[in-house]
């Protein structure tokens, strides 16, 4: 305790001697520490002035005091960090492998637990494409060029004559309707006569509806619509129509239904 009796709202603790004092006598130095470990300086034969390293059999010294301001031993620069010198005051970390165990629990229960009805629809749609996109994307055919932030994947369904029924492609975002059909018919190698005026028209067509889209709609604005449900991974049905028509009547013909 300290000896003079002066009252401190807060007491001192010394870290080495474990001694309590008060504001004035805090420091090792002002209540001249028992425990303070001692600094080993050497003098050299030229005057100058050298700091022995403070770890077990280290002879490394140097020129300028090279201090942990932890544990306050002089040491060389191989030895200055805490885990070089086994510093007596080196915190070990406490052991995460339970918290961390616990959250991938977690996290597997989320994904493994039953969907509520409220979820089914366009949530579990989205969800699914999302699932499907990771898929897509390795083996989906395009143009190798497009940056990956411009890159909108779908499983195209094809005209019901193909020889394939449905192939992973992906698209420009910023591309229209219009450009994604004769990009998808090339890739295909599906006959396109979209410029001739009697014949029947390559068309792309939402999955769930049949209703075919605008050939003039980009797919950046497509995706981002609420109401349309298309999602960069999910599907999409390309098909031949009569001018008149403005979609698929049976889109389960094309999409599996799961």
């Amino acid at each position: 305790m300290c000896g003079i009796t002066l009252d401190d709202f807060l007491p001192f603790v010394c870290d080495f001697c474990s001694g309590v004092f008060c504001l004035e006598h805090r420091t090792t130095e002002s209540h001249s520490c028992p425990e303070l470990p001692v600094k080993r300086v050497v003098q050299t034969s030229g005057g100058s002035t050298s700091y022995q390293c403070s770890f077990q059999d280290c002879k490394g010294k140097e020129l300028l005091p090279v201090i942990c301001p932890q544990c306050e031993k002089h040491f060389c620069l191989a030895h200055r960090h805490q885990d070089d010198h086994k510093c007596e005051k080196l915190e070990t970390p406490k052991p995460r492998m339970a918290a961390t165990k616990e959250l991938v629990q977690k996290i597997v229960e989320s994904k493994t637990a039953p969907a509520n009805k409220g979820r089914r629809g366009a949530k579990n749609s989205a969800t699914a494409a999302k699932v499907a996109l990771m898929k897509l994307k390795l083996h989906a055919a395009g143009d190798k060029g497009l940056p990956q932030t411009e890159r909108t994947y779908f499983q195209v369904y094809l005209p019901k004559d193909s020889k394939e029924s449905s192939k992973p492609m992906f698209f420009c975002s910023k591309w229209s309707v219009g450009k994604v059909v004769d990009y998808a018919a090339s890739l295909a190698s599906l006959k396109n006569n979209n410029n001739v005026l009697a014949a029947k028209k390559l068309r792309l067509c939402h999955p769930q509806t049949g209703e075919a889209l605008r050939m003039d709609d980009t797919l950046l604005s497509l995706l981002a619509h609420p109401e349309m449900s298309l999602y960069n991974g999910g599907n999409i049905i390309l098909e031949y129509l009569d001018n008149e028509s403005t979609g698929l009547e049976d889109v389960f013909a094309y999409v599996p239904q799961t």
